[in-house]
């Protein structure tokens, strides 16, 4: 049976150090969180682990990530030799997009869907970063794992996910079909790129 993974990346550097958003290829990666199904277990890896990672990426039936599709594989790609295009995939940022009009962040998601909220943000983590504190981005990129996990199982088992309207005076839902009946198989589903 073929693995299903759930993924987060931490950046070495912000979008204002690197010129901006079209050069996400010179962020660089710290740390790459993943949860395994199959394993049923967190990892995290470390730009030299990459080869394990790439591994985990080659043997999942589908990739589970929150804006994956338009930042995480992005800023991976040119850190791996597998091609993230052909890896069968779900963002959960996307659906949300796509059902509400509009963009909603994970925090918001996760506190109104599952009564928590993320440890932190990514420039704290490019912080740690310069700092040299692994251990703190490798928590923190596990925690937002976590949630994304935590709320792909909340919307599969619902059919909807709630998020704090943008003028925090009501909480709406958004209705998602993430695959209730799926079960990874050995079949490589087509590439939602």
């Amino acid at each position: 049976m073929k693995d299903e993974i759930v993924l987060d990346l931490e950046t070495k550097k912000s979008f204002q150090e690197v010129g901006g958003k079209y050069n996400m290829h010179l962020l660089g990666v710290s740390v790459v969180g993943v949860y395994s199904y199959k394993a049923d277990e967190f990892y995290a890896f470390e730009e030299a682990e990459f080869r394990r990672l790439e591994e985990l990426l080659r043997s999942a039936a589908r990739v589970i990530g929150f804006n994956s599709k338009h930042f995480d594989f992005p800023v991976l790609q040119p850190h791996v030799r597998l091609d993230l295009k052909g890896v069968a995939h779900l963002d959960l940022m996307e659906d949300v997009e796509q059902g509400a009009g509009f963009r909603i962040s994970l925090d918001n998601l996760a506190q109104a869907s599952l009564g928590v909220g993320k440890s932190s943000h990514g420039l704290q983590a490019i912080t740690w970063w310069k700092e040299g504190n692994i251990e703190a981005i490798k928590k923190y990129c596990l925690d937002d794992v976590r949630i994304t996990r935590d709320l792909y199982e909340y919307g599969k088992k619902n059919g909807f996910v709630a998020f704090d309207s943008r003028d925090a005076r009501a909480k709406l839902t958004i209705p998602v079909t993430w695959d209730k009946d799926y079960e990874p198989t050995g079949n490589t589903q087509a590439s939602l790129f």
